[in-house]
């Protein structure tokens, strides 16, 4: 059996990977003994100012705001809790678009200046583009929708 040929070519390719592993341990070992090392938990903490920013300065107790904890809500207050934004359901608002061959438009909310969807099923009168119209709003699949809309 013939023994295994190394060749000067494979000598020098093991030769530069060797001498490649050794520069770049000796690399590490350079960069663990020069790191600055932290002198102390003071240098490592970070603090928030009253705007919210990261600073290595502690803040002035001085400045410090005193929280009640009984006045922080969790939760969702129920349905009936909760103050009514509009006790008239009943809103007026511009038909922006409105498509007769396939049933649907947009109507713009006079007060908030919302879009609202409106279908076909949702009309008390034929309206058009740029009617004046009253309407209700009704939670849809994607969001609010205008039903109960006449023409005013």
């Amino acid at each position: 059996m013939a023994r295994a040929q190394e060749t000067f070519n494979k000598k020098e390719k093991e030769k530069k990977r060797l001498k490649k592993r050794d520069d770049k341990l000796k690399k590490k070992l350079e960069r663990k003994a020069n790191a600055e090392k932290p002198n102390s938990l003071e240098d490592m903490l970070v603090y928030v100012d009253e705007n919210g920013h990261f600073t290595d300065t502690p803040p002035d107790p001085s400045l410090k705001v005193k929280v009640d904890a009984e006045s922080i809500v969790i939760g969702i207050p129920k349905k009936e809790d909760r103050d009514e934004e509009e006790e008239d359901p009943l809103r007026t608002g511009k038909v922006s678009f409105f498509d007769t061959s396939k049933g649907f438009g947009f109507i713009i909310d006079a007060v908030s200046q919302e879009k609202h969807f409106v279908h076909v099923s949702g009309l008390i009168d034929e309206i058009m583009e740029n009617d004046k119209v009253s309407f209700e709003l009704e939670r849809g699949q994607k969001g609010m929708n205008a039903v109960k809309v006449q023409k005013q």
